[in-house]
């Protein structure tokens, strides 16, 4: 990159994601009724060594993690590797278990707190003395990973949450992407008056809707209150700044900025994206994973497809530049594998410059590997976003303790249902903040 980016606190010490559903297979593994991979029956033959690799991403993503086994099998002949695919909430879950009974080998993570609560378990091994090259990552997405002053995983991806929007409605109204807080508001009374919904929102498990008080929270008070709450050093989430956002995310659903329903709505199920497909709803706050739900779901949607970052706020102390974001997959190492050299080959294979740009070219997705540029009009755009980015912070449940982070979730979605106050939302979570870190 062009710049050091000033990270977020969750970055650089403390992970959680989403994902589709049922296990998939890869064709030289068979799955038994507990869902463990095994190998094929003549899977250790010849002395052949045989790896278990577990990730969550189905379609174009698990199509490129692959094409990556095949070329290390290729290189590696006497091995063999077993690739098991699980539902995101169903790999947290089994994941937890597998790794007290020393499977599998090389596994993928978000980094974060999720991945250092093995770390902490002894569960995952240091890379800082094998031979991998941290160099070509992106200190971003490679800090995500650092615990300790160690590093315990390798990036392949980096995400950022952005406001998409459809660019044909803009212009049939008139609009002009907002630069400010004021001028987005006049952009959701406008759409809302022309009978559209500003803002598509899908928030049944709450991640999504964060977002808003994340943002609005960093464009208010800047990138040091949440790291100052979250290390407990003379600030809280209980902060003025936290209720202001709380306020004016009420403020939104009080004129009818959201679509009907929208904390029933699951993200995965797609519901959401289709209001945008369909051009009932104009904007959604979203990660860039949007832009492969598009090219999967409706490609012609693409045509009037557009982005722009959260608006700054007049007055506020946050730089407009600062983004949200998060650098996964990482994959890792369990700590007692019998085949450390090939499990530290097989990541070096899953993040090197050939999968990193096979997985920008087909999943729409940017690459934690330092330098690389996209031909993809949308994937540069993203590129250059995050270069020009002050600071880039994870989302609130990547980075909190996962009692913390549930509250924080729980507390945004009730301020979106107006079920809490402004006040009473933000002191739930500085209440359980306290308990878990004070």
């Amino acid at each position: 990159m062009n710049k050091k980016l000033t990270l977020g606190l969750g970055f650089l010490i403390l992970c959680s994601a989403c994902a589709p559903s049922a296990i998939d297979e890869a064709p030289n593994e068979d799955v038994d009724t507990d869902g463990t991979s095994t190998p094929d029956s003549d899977g250790n033959d010849g002395g052949e060594v045989v790896l278990n690799f577990w990730h969550i991403d189905p379609g174009e993503k698990g199509a490129v993690y692959e094409r990556a086994v095949e070329r290390f099998e290729e290189n590696h002949p006497n091995a063999q590797v077993n690739v098991l695919r699980i539902p995101n909430d169903d790999y947290k879950q089994r994941m937890v278990v597998a790794m007290s009974g020393g499977d599998p080998d090389v596994f993928h993570s978000w980094g974060g707190s999720w991945l250092n609560e093995f770390v902490e378990a002894g569960s995952v091994m240091s890379l800082d003395q094998t031979d991998v090259d941290f160099d070509q990552y992106l200190d971003v997405a490679l800090d995500n990973a650092t615990f300790e002053e160690e590093i315990y995983g390798v990036p392949l991806g980096v995400s950022l949450t952005l406001f998409f929007y459809n660019t044909g409605i803009f212009e049939e109204l008139g609009l002009d992407t907002p630069k400010d807080y004021d001028e987005f508001m006049t952009v959701v009374e406008t759409l809302r008056d022309n009978d559209y919904y500003p803002l598509a929102l899908a928030n049944q498990t709450g991640w999504t809707g964060a977002y808003y008080q994340e943002y609005l929270v960093n464009r208010l008070a800047g990138e040091g209150l949440y790291d100052d709450a979250l290390q407990r050093e003379g600030a809280g989430f209980d902060d003025e700044n936290y209720v202001r956002a709380n306020e004016k995310i009420q403020d939104l659903v009080d004129m009818d900025a959201f679509n009907p329903g929208f904390n029933g709505i699951p993200y995965d199920a797609g519901q959401g994206r289709q209001l945008m497909y369909s051009e009932q709803a104009a904007m959604m706050l979203i990660t860039t994973s949007f832009l492969n739900n598009v090219r999967d779901e409706a490609p012609q949607y693409e045509d009037d497809l557009g982005v722009f970052p959260f608006p700054t706020i007049e007055g506020g102390e946050g730089d407009g530049s600062n983004l949200l974001g998060s650098g996964a997959p990482v994959w890792s190492v369990y700590e007692d594998t019998e085949h450390e050299e090939l499990a530290i080959e097989l990541i070096k294979e899953l993040s090197n410059e050939e999968t990193s740009i096979d997985y920008m070219d087909s999943t729409a997705s940017m690459s934690a590997y330092e330098g690389l540029q996209s031909d993809d009009a949308f994937v540069q755009q993203f590129i250059d976003l995050l270069q020009d980015a002050n600071y880039l912070g994870m989302p609130y449940d990547q980075t909190m303790p996962p009692s913390v982070a549930q509250v924080h979730l729980d507390a945004a979605q009730e301020v979106l249902g107006n079920t809490l106050t402004p006040e009473e939302a933000a002191d739930l979570v500085e209440e359980a903040a306290q308990n878990s870190l004070d």
